[in-house]
């Protein structure tokens, strides 16, 4: 590291650091190979996307005990075996696609998540007949008002909205997804900007989540379960 370089870090605020090319991210995303392009592109931004939505909370659930970088690393062979995270389709899986996906050295071989998986594909149809999108019910859970966080340590790893969502969620039928792990969800899906003050991603993530059209619900869907 050059002395400039060294200079610049050391007056960075707690939980950045400066990226090779100069720029402050949230130190978390350069301790580890690969994170930066999921720091700067994916993490943070708001989602739609039904199927996006869902792999996220599957591969929470996957990650449960074990590090992001390893789930990060295997999800192109979870979206294959998954079928793109098709919940449509993973709700027809049956006691012979869990005997096949625990014998697929290339994802995490976990019977109780694999069939948690499955259950929450069902479940997520569920959800679209009652709020007309798996979208529409995830962002009810999105802390009210819509603003920005403090963005400096610490970061909670759980919230009171966290808590709610995995509540609601398991009187809903869904599996493996307890407080901290939907608050993690929280922060990659958009939910919450949790980039730190001065991170170059931050301000350009919450630009995205101030144009975001929240999904609404179908007329005539169920309340949040509570």
């Amino acid at each position: 590291m050059t002395k400039l370089k060294a200079s610049i870090s050391s007056s960075l605020s707690e939980g950045l650091s400066l990226g090779d090319d100069g720029q402050p991210r949230c130190s978390w995303a350069l301790k580890i190979t690969g994170f930066v392009n999921y720091h700067d592109k994916e993490w943070g931004f708001p989602v739609e996307d039904e199927y996006r939505l869902f792999e996220k909370i599957c591969l929470e659930g996957f990650q449960s005990g074990l590090s992001w970088k390893t789930v990060l690393d295997k999800r192109p062979a979870f979206r294959e075996v998954f079928l793109d995270f098709n919940f449509e389709k993973i709700a027809q899986f049956d006691q012979k696609d869990v005997h096949r996906l625990m014998d697929d050295a290339r994802i995490i071989r976990h019977r109780g998540k694999i069939e948690a998986t499955i259950n929450n594909a069902r479940q997520a149809c569920k959800a679209v007949e009652t709020y007309g999108s798996l979208a529409a019910l995830v962002w009810q859970y999105e802390p009210s008002p819509v603003k920005a966080i403090a963005g400096t340590l610490p970061v909670p790893s759980k919230t009171e909205h966290s808590a709610k969502f995995a509540v609601d969620l398991k009187k809903l039928g869904w599996r493996f997804f307890g407080p901290t792990t939907a608050y993690a969800f929280m922060q990659a899906m958009g939910l919450v900007n949790d980039h730190m003050e001065g991170c170059i991603v931050r301000d350009e993530c919450e630009a995205s989540r101030a144009k975001f059209v929240r999904p609404g619900y179908v007329e005539n869907s169920a309340d949040v379960v509570g």
